[in-house]
């Protein structure tokens, strides 16, 4: 069994053009319930942004020169981004995988599983670029986003989503039931959220907190994000990019080797 998974790791992804109508499948089965799905995630962002920001911006200074609700602003996108995603390869990924059998019964056309998977990925980051727009044209209608590098922000957000969709399906690949997905929420999206600059600067917290929050995926959509929204070009660009590609990159290869041992073995 060992061997058989270590097989199934290391084996590359072979993705091909097919993955195309896979995702087109997706996006129509989504379509018809566009609008309550767009409202729904953007319902919850916009009450943490404009509760805290409303609410505790009337408490402290401003953060880096900056009203905290523009700080905020920045990591309702990220986050926001982030749990879309997640959300979309967990719950409804699993539903396809597991429950209703639809991977299976797409591997009956000339489809191979790493398409499918690679499908799912594209997916997810498709739905949750929809999702961090819809916040951006929010917080640019309250005046809360600098337009200079503000068309930098769609192709992050895009980024994002397909790092957080790769660790996600990881999950996915693992989950023997709907109820595993609040382990990864409790353990992990979570503190991750805490603690990587979402509501406060990261600086404030111990040195080696902030070690780990360094390593974190959502520290680094953050460090670019937020200084493309105050109209500032972010530092460390290429070292940013490099560790959200490495994540999804890599959380793709796990997840398709286990995926394939799962449905495949």
């Amino acid at each position: 069994m060992t061997t058989a998974l270590l097989s199934s790791l290391l084996h590359p992804p072979r993705v091909s053009r097919r993955f195309l109508p896979v995702w087109r499948r997706n996006f129509m089965v989504w379509r018809k319930l566009a609008l309550p799905s767009v409202l729904g995630n953007l319902a919850d962002p916009m009450i943490y942004l404009f509760g805290l920001g409303f609410g505790i911006g009337m408490l402290v200074p401003k953060i880096g020169g900056v009203s905290y609700i523009s700080f905020l602003a920045a990591g309702m996108v990220c986050s926001s981004t982030m749990n879309s995603a997640s959300f979309e390869v967990l719950y409804s990924g699993f539903s396809r995988m597991h429950v209703q059998k639809t991977w299976e019964a797409i591997m009956n056309a000339p489809v191979e599983l790493d398409d499918v998977v690679f499908a799912e990925l594209v997916w997810a980051a498709s739905k949750s670029l929809l999702s961090g727009l819809a916040i951006l044209v929010v917080i640019s209608a309250f005046g809360l986003v600098d337009v200079r590098y503000v068309l930098w922000l769609p192709p992050l957000v895009f980024l994002v989503g397909l790092s957080f969709g790769a660790l996600g399906l990881v999950i996915t690949a693992l989950a023997p039931s709907y109820d595993f997905f609040m382990y990864y929420f409790t353990l992990f999206i979570t503190p991750m959220t805490l603690i990587s600059g979402v509501f406060f600067p990261a600086e404030q917290l111990p040195a080696a907190v902030q070690l780990v929050a360094q390593a974190l995926p959502l520290s680094h959509a953050i460090a670019l994000a937020r200084p493309l929204l105050l109209g500032e070009i972010p530092h460390d660009i290429a070292l940013h990019l490099a560790v959200l590609v490495a994540y999804g990159v890599t959380g793709f290869w796990i997840a398709l080797g286990l995926t394939r041992r799962r449905l495949l073995s």
